[in-house]
This record gives structure tokens, C-alpha cells and sequence, in this order.
């Protein structure tokens, strides 16, 4: 990969069920010129597609706006039930600077495909993370909240008039969350119980907003063809608290309800160093350091 410029994308669609609109919203992403596909994974619990790519800007512009189409054409969120919280079809489009981009060129790049998607597809588009034009924006949850049945009222709220396209959410298709933000790690944690309360209460105990650990969002989802329930978690800094850190408290507050982990799950791709500081941490490795491992030395 030649490229001087590189920028991930990893768009979020409300998708997650149907494999011949799966293949139809990727199709975009693939042997496009200045574009790669790296991965993408669909869950049924959640209902939803996510998609990973890297890219030069204009082309990784030019890939996510024709899939943001290819989804609000397919996509009636009036139809659509899942686990996962969602306010569109294309529920979130995060950009993260990879390799010689700064984080003010992939705001940038957020507020170009936000303008491009808002014009061609009468879609309402809110700033968030990095790219947010205000405090409140910042946070997914706070943009998202209300979803897709609650956002017909709530974008008629001065606080809440999305930044480009029309101030009325999409009959269909809802609306989007394009931004720019640091890597971010989809992780999942596996419950031995069916029992949907006690996920939540964890997720709840685990989570920044309620006092549990910084960088840390978690929810709890119901996993029915399993029957089992799931912490889901989002590491928004894994620099900052390790996955292991997670792993350990879900495994602590699980135990005053009797219930034990049986697996957890990355979606998406993960940085290498988020792996092997987990790594590090369990085999109680001493002074290790991403030099030594060989794969990291022989792409230097």
C-alpha cells in the first residue's frame, strides 16, 4: 500500500440480517482505486453492518457517500428492530487519522462526506466526537438518544437542528452521525445468564457516565438464538484503560449475580498494541514493549 495518505472509516448500518443488502452496501467498497476493504462483520441480535476501510481521502470520500446511498435506499427503519441503539440507517460514519494525517484533516474529510450525503440524499447529518460544533454533540449517546422513533421531535429543538441537510428526519432512513475520532475498540463480553437486567446493571457499573471506568461506554443486549446476554462496550481510548481493565470488572461485578463470562469478542479490527498490552497484563510479561514483537518490527 503505496499510498502517502491513509484514513480509516468505519461506518455503522443498520443492517445486520439480510446478506444480499449486506453485499449491496459493501459493494461500494470494494476495487475502488485509493480505497481498501479491511473488514466487515454483521451481528442479527444487533440488526446492524460494520464495515472497516482505509483509503486516501477523495477516494475514501467518494466510496462512503455512494454506500451511504446504496443504504438509505434499502434501509426503512420503520422495519427494523434490533438490539442495538439506532437512529439511521447509516447510523454513524467515525473517520480516524492513520498515517500522515492529522486529526484536523479527518474533521475535515467528516464535514466534506456530511455535506455530500446531506445534498444528494435530503439526510440530516450531526457533527459528532472531534467534529462536533458544540459540548452536547461530542457524545454519540447524547446525539442518539431518542433513536430513530424519538428524533422526529427531538431535531425540531434549536439544541438539536442537525448541522447539514433539512431539519426533519429521513422518513426512512433517519439520521446519521459522521465524525472524526480517535481509534476505537468494539469489544464484547459474553453473560452465562438469559437475563437482560442483570447485563444492563453491569454495563451500568462498568461505564464512565455512571462512575465505572474512563474511556469505557457499555450497554447490555440480549443475545436470544444463544440465550445469553452480552455486555456490549465500546473503548474509546484503549491507550488509556486497557481491555484487559474491562474484561476484569465485567468479571467482578458479574459475580454478585452468580453469573460467570463465557466468551468475549472483538468487532471489527483492533489495533495490535491494544492486544498485546492485554497479553502483556495476563502472562505477566516485565518490561515487554511493541519492539519485540516480530510482525510489528518487519512492517517498520
Amino acid at each position: 500500500m503505496s499510498w502517502n495518505k491513509i484514513i480509516e472509516c468505519v461506518p455503522n448500518f443498520s443492517e445486520g440480517r439480510d446478506l444480499e443488502k449486506i453485499d449491496q452496501i459493501v459493494a461500494p467498497f470494494r476495487g475502488k482505486a485509493g480505497v481498501k476493504l479491511l473488514d466487515y462483520s454483521n451481528d442479527e441480535d444487533h440488526n446492524r453492518l460494520v464495515v472497516t476501510l482505509v483509503g486516501e481521502p477523495e477516494a475514501l470520500c467518494e466510496a462512503v457517500v455512494e454506500a451511504v446511498g446504496v443504504a438509505v435506499r434499502l434501509i426503512d427503519l420503520n422495519q427494523h428492530t434490533g438490539q442495538h441503539p439506532r437512529m439511521g440507517a447509516v447510523d454513524v460514519i467515525p473517520f480516524i487519522p492513520i498515517k500522515n494525517t492529522s486529526m484536523e484533516e479527518a474533521i475535515e474529510l467528516s464535514k466534506k462526506v456530511a455535506a455530500k450525503v446531506a445534498e444528494l440524499y435530503n439526510l440530516p447529518v450531526f457533527l459528532y466526537e472531534k467534529s462536533a460544533t458544540a459540548p452536547h454533540r461530542e457524545n454519540l449517546a447524547s446525539v442518539r438518544k431518542g433513536e430513530f422513533e424519538g428524533m422526529a421531535e427531538k431535531i425540531k429543538l434549536s439544541e438539536w437542528q442537525p448541522d447539514f441537510g433539512p431539519a426533519e428526519r429521513h422518513p426512512t432512513a433517519g439520521t446519521v452521525a459522521i465524525g472524526a475520532r480517535m481509534p476505537l475498540v468494539a469489544y464484547n463480553i459474553n453473560l452465562s445468564t438469559d437475563n437482560l437486567e442483570i447485563a444492563t446493571k453491569i454495563a451500568k457499573n462498568i461505564r464512565h457516565i455512571n462512575g465505572g471506568l474512563r474511556y469505557v461506554k457499555a450497554m447490555g443486549v440480549e443475545l436470544k438464538e444463544r440465550n445469553i446476554t452480552q455486555v456490549s462496550i465500546n473503548m474509546t481510548d484503549y491507550t488509556r484503560t486497557a481491555l484487559y481493565r474491562a474484561f476484569e470488572l465485567v468479571r467482578i461485578e458479574a459475580r454478585r449475580y452468580g453469573v460467570t463470562i463465557v466468551g468475549s469478542e472483538i468487532i471489527g479490527l483492533v489495533p495490535m498494541e491494544a492486544l498485546i498490552d492485554t497479553a502483556s497484563y495476563y502472562l505477566g510479561l516485565e518490561n515487554f514493549t511493541m519492539q519485540q514483537v516480530l510482525e510489528a518490527r518487519i512492517m517498520e
